[in-house]
């Protein structure tokens, strides 16, 4: 039994370079484990061909036998590969980018501006039959807490592990409903006088 599939492309499960130095496929292999591993709702199969994908990259000699069988094999089939592609287009598309901690927080912001911005037109311009726009606003603005509340989280799992603000998780969570509760009751004595 080899170590290694030499039809699978281990550089693009772990998204890496071919030429990418140990510590880049290190630091690529413990991001992507970190994202789909099965205790954190990803997929077991992937889990598996990104930790034999690193299996076989993580050590010189094993990656040097890998890249020594794809050249070998891609020479024999280069003229399939180049047929194939001028008939059906391209092998692969990249996948879709994540939004990240500032995608999320214009999303959260987005969401509590149109949430509370039903709120105060309902309010203000005394249009009590439409509850049903209040109890929508409502909905949205708590949706766009939650929002805030996963851009907070997100923000501090890209903190490195060194900052002193990783730690102090729940004193976040205080600080953050604290806030989230006096905006709460401030709007309710504003909307209410």
């Amino acid at each position: 039994m080899s170590q290694f599939d030499a039809n699978k492309d281990y550089y693009a499960v772990l998204g890496v370079d071919k030429d990418a130095s140990p510590r880049e496929i290190y630091r690529q292999y413990k991001r992507q484990a970190s994202q789909h591993h099965p205790d954190r709702g990803g997929n077991e199969e992937q889990m598996k061909s990104l930790n034999e994908a690193y299996r076989v990259l993580k050590d010189a000699t094993s990656r040097q036998a890998y890249d020594d069988a794809r050249e070998s094999g891609a020479r024999d089939t280069a003229t399939r590969v180049s047929d194939h592609a001028s008939n059906h287009g391209p092998v692969a598309a990249w996948p879709a980018r994540e939004v990240g901690v500032w995608g999320q927080g214009l999303s959260a912001l987005l969401c509590l501006i149109a949430g509370l911005f039903l709120l105060l037109l309902v309010r203000m311009q005394w249009m009590w039959f439409l509850w049903p726009l209040a109890i929508l606003a409502v909905f949205v603005t708590g949706f766009g807490v939650l929002l805030a509340r996963s851009v907070m989280v997100a923000a501090n799992d890209q903190l490195p592990v060194t900052n002193r603000f990783k730690r102090h998780t729940k004193l976040q969570e205080l600080a953050f409903w604290t806030v989230i509760v006096t905006t709460g009751y401030g709007l309710y004595w504003l909307l209410s006088y």
